[in-house]
């Protein structure tokens, strides 16, 4: 059976150059990096030169990288750390937002009594900047903003250098989850005016299981996570070398391979859209993931004109036909209601219709697109 995998939002598949050299980790540095013999000097000389290479690719200095199982731990960690630590009281953030972040702000909602407050989403998926400059002329709080640097739905992009301008001007914290954005786009943290980040390696190519948070020095935030000293004492556990290697390689041939890529990647994008429009009437493309201006370059989410009785049997098909896609993000997967990102600016009517998104790589072919556009219109035709 054919198979196409159009789910690299949800992870990548690995460079054959990333499971080399983390092969070779797992084979020949074995040691704990926290010994001090030789065999323990190996694995942690091999942490902190993955550390320097993540640290000079984004501009930020080496112990401003906090290396996590993913994305997930590196949110929980500046969220609830901000909240403790910091003395945020009040967290301005989106209903759109991955749900590491969203259900961190609800627990520490009902757990520690802060406020959370929810910027407007426009029809088009993106925020309302207005309504956030409203909210942040309330400085009376201790605030941090989160908002997540490109959906992981529908792809849309904030302007990070906007929303961090206004979050400076008004004293509060930026938080912004990178996931979906380190890797394939030029970020220069340093720059940026982000205080903290949050980093998954399978995002890029590189394993899952590894992941970083950034956060701005001398900002004083402390661990989650307590134990032995590791991470200069920011996150307990022994580190996980052939990981942390593997994610430092990733990110370097991503960043290597930058222009190259993404020029393949939305030549992708661009055919499947023209070959939806051309073969499927009364197609429609979720918020803004059709634009380039204001969308990623690597997922499209799509509405399909079809009857919401016959929808519930499209995945399944999909899956039969050896196409890999979703309806939302894989974290929800289990999930029968509508997609709380298409809830939060799609009407009632556009929710009965069936979703999917397809997310994209170097690894896929316009002779994918024409396989899946053609098992697309067979069953919308069926």
């Amino acid at each position: 059976m054919k198979t196409v995998y159009l789910d690299s939002a949800a992870t990548t598949q690995l460079r054959p150059e990333v499971v080399e050299t983390m092969t070779a980790v797992l084979a020949d540095s074995f040691g704990n990096p926290s010994s001090t013999h030789h065999s323990g000097r190996a694995s942690k000389s091999l942490i902190e030169k993955a550390r320097k290479d993540i640290a000079k690719q984004l501009n930020v200095h080496p112990g401003e990288i906090i290396f996590t199982s993913g994305g997930t731990e590196a949110d929980n960690l500046i969220l609830q750390s901000c909240v403790r630590d910091l003395g945020v009281e009040r967290i301005i953030s989106s209903p759109i937002e991955h749900h590491a972040v969203l259900h961190t702000i609800e627990e520490l909602a009902a757990d520690r009594g802060i406020q959370a407050d929810w910027v407007n989403i426009k029809k088009c998926s993106n925020i309302d900047y207005e309504h956030l400059a409203e909210l942040l002329s309330d400085t009376s709080k201790k605030t941090l903003v989160s908002l997540m640097h490109i959906n992981n739905e529908v792809g849309t992009k904030l302007d990070v250098e906007r929303v961090a301008a206004m979050a400076k001007d008004a004293g509060a914290y930026f938080h912004s989850d990178t996931v979906q954005s380190i890797g394939h786009y030029d970020v220069d943290l340093g720059a940026s005016g982000i205080d903290f980040a949050a980093v998954a390696a399978h995002k890029f190519h590189g394993p899952k299981g590894a992941g970083f948070a950034y956060v701005r020095k001398d900002t004083g935030l402390k661990p989650l996570i307590f134990g032995g000293a590791q991470e200069r004492g920011m996150r307990a556990g022994t580190e996980s070398t052939h990981n942390i290697v593997g994610m430092a390689k990733a990110l370097e041939m991503a960043y290597a391979n930058l222009e190259e890529e993404r020029a393949h990647i939305q030549g992708i994008k661009d055919y499947f859209i023209a070959q939806l429009n051309e073969h499927m009437p009364g197609i429609n493309f979720n918020g803004s993931c059709a634009d380039p201006s204001q969308s990623t370059y690597t997922l499209l989410n799509v509405c399909l004109p079809i009857p919401p009785q016959k929808a519930l049997m499209l995945l399944f098909q999909m899956d039969l036909k050896g196409i890999a896609c979703s309806k939302g993000s894989a974290c929800q997967s289990g999930s029968t209601g509508a997609s709380h990102v298409l809830s939060a600016f799609l009407s009632e009517e556009d929710l009965k219709k069936p979703s999917l998104r397809f997310s994209f790589s170097i690894f896929n072919t316009k002779e994918e697109i024409d396989y899946v556009v053609g098992i697309l219109k067979e069953f919308i035709d069926s």
